[in-house]
């Protein structure tokens, strides 16, 4: 049981510094969860904060909480501060407090309130102009990941790491009844419980040793924690394995491959997140695995079990070193589509070649498959180009990925939703002023060898 109420002193410096962070901190479910391993947060409190629908909201759902639950709880708060990389905060809070231009406070507001006579917006720029009259320099600008380089660092391996403002996590949308029935017979069969296996390989930490030129990948741990996060919403059994060697990723591939299990489920799910190559992708050892593999051992002669079923891969890595410094848009009228004069690489088809074609010889025992078929992959980033990542709240392309997956699989296929991601993507733009990448640009792409539409008919079960 916690002892009521914290300890004044540190009661007046949330209050003090209330309105800064409101402002600026990040309520992530990292945070979260760490104030709740101490014992700060119930499950109850935890799922009250990353409910709400803002920053500011889930900040301030926080600190009203804070104060009520012991003389631990600022000292939790602090490390949990420091854990999620948002040191400036936690030395705003101990640092002694200032006689004049002390912050706004907002302990008496509730969540979705304003200040008597203010708005958000102005209450922010308020305690802004009070920072600056001050010279409050404690809130760094975000920057690229390695402000001083400390080695030279190879192109190709290059990701580039961006401070820049997230989606809010949402409970996955649910699919209703009257749409699974409307869709389900011109879709792929999602009837299994669980939908399938999901394998998740990041590679965040590399060996110093054997690749000095590959720099720890920041912010990929929060990237592998919400694609388990939001695939065991949807129903898939998910297991991650981070940092791996190219042969350690092979092995649990290939062991990945076997899973006799695979036969009873309608799908799975493989996402590869590391630094990369046009092609492949790095193991912490510096030694790189080819995608063109990865894609064999699931085809339908490497993976049987899995024939005729939807296979998902996402692959979080750079496909080259140019990076995307985005054009200034020109208007102007929509390009008209090409008109359509397509014929087969092979040549002119006959009638009387269809119908041969169309012949089937009932004789042969089974139905011959395509090597490669029913597969879905989804890039980061097209060829040759950077892949974009935020160094406390992950990648750009997993962040989007999971919000729209979130939001739209209840009744959107999945080509559509990776439509909607790209969108999502040529929508961003990296803020790291006074860097090169300032304004950077990043767009992902997904091939496809899908069949059928593929929906995943979230937290529907039908019944057989």
């Amino acid at each position: 049981m916690l002892e009521c109420g914290m300890l004044n002193r540190d009661r007046q410096a949330l209050r003090r510094c209330s309105a800064t962070l409101c402002k600026q901190l990040v309520v992530d479910e990292l945070l979260v969860q760490s104030l709740q391993a101490d014992n700060i947060l119930t499950e109850a409190m935890a799922e009250s904060i990353m409910t709400e629908q803002t920053s500011q909201k889930r900040s301030w759902r926080l600190l009203l909480l804070l104060p009520k639950r012991g003389p631990r709880a600022f000292s939790s708060f602090c490390s949990a501060l420091r854990d999620t990389e948002q040191q400036h905060l936690c030395d705003l809070l101990t640092q002694p407090p200032e006689k004049d231009g002390k912050d706004t406070h907002l302990e008496s507001i509730q969540p979705g309130e304003e200040p008597e006579g203010q708005t958000g917006r102005q209450v922010m720029q308020t305690a802004e102009k009070r920072r600056e009259r001050c010279g409050d320099s404690s809130l760094p600008h975000p920057t690229q990941e390695e402000i001083a380089v400390k080695r030279a660092r190879t192109h190709e391996s290059m990701e580039f790491s961006l401070d820049a403002d997230s989606p809010i996590n949402t409970p996955v949308h649910p699919c209703t009844h009257d749409f699974y029935l409307s869709h389900c017979q011109q879709s792929y069969r999602m009837k299994s419980s669980p939908r399938g296996f999901a394998l998740v390989i990041s590679n965040v930490t590399f060996d110093p040793c054997t690749e000095p030129d590959l720099d720890p990948r920041k912010g990929g741990e929060v990237d592998d924690e919400v694609l388990r996060k939001v695939f065991t919403e949807l129903d898939y059994v998910v297991t991650v394995h981070r940092d791996l060697t190219a042969q350690g990723m092979r092995a649990c591939i290939e062991n990945f491959c076997r899973w006799p299990d695979h036969r009873t489920v309608d799908s799975c799910v493989v996402c590869l997140l590391s630094h990369g190559v046009e092609g492949a992708v790095y193991g912490t050892d510096g030694q790189l695995l080819q995608l063109e593999w990865v894609f064999e051992a699931f085809d339908n002669a490497h993976c049987p079990l899995l024939q005729n079923k939807p296979k998902m891969f996402f692959i979080q890595a750079c496909r080259g070193e140019m990076l995307d410094c985005g054009v200034e848009q020109i208007d102007g009228p929509v390009r008209t589509c090409s008109p359509s004069c397509e014929q087969l690489d092979a040549g002119r088809e006959g009638p009387a070649d269809a119908e041969s074609r169309q012949r089937v010889d009932m004789g042969r025992p089974r139905i011959k498959l395509p090597q490669r078929s029913d597969m879905i992959c989804g890039f980061a980033s097209l060829k040759g180009t950077a892949a974009m990542r935020n160094t406390k709240k992950g990648s750009w392309f997993i962040q989007d990925l999971n919000t729209t997956l979130r939001q739209q699989a209840k009744d959107t296929h999945l080509a559509d939703i990776l439509v909607q991601v790209n969108r999502r993507i040529k929508e961003r733009e990296g803020h790291a002023p006074g860097t090169p990448h300032h304004r950077c640009k990043e767009m992902s792409e997904f091939t496809s060898s899908l069949c059928k539409d593929l929906y995943l008919f979230p937290k529907y079960q039908p019944q057989y």
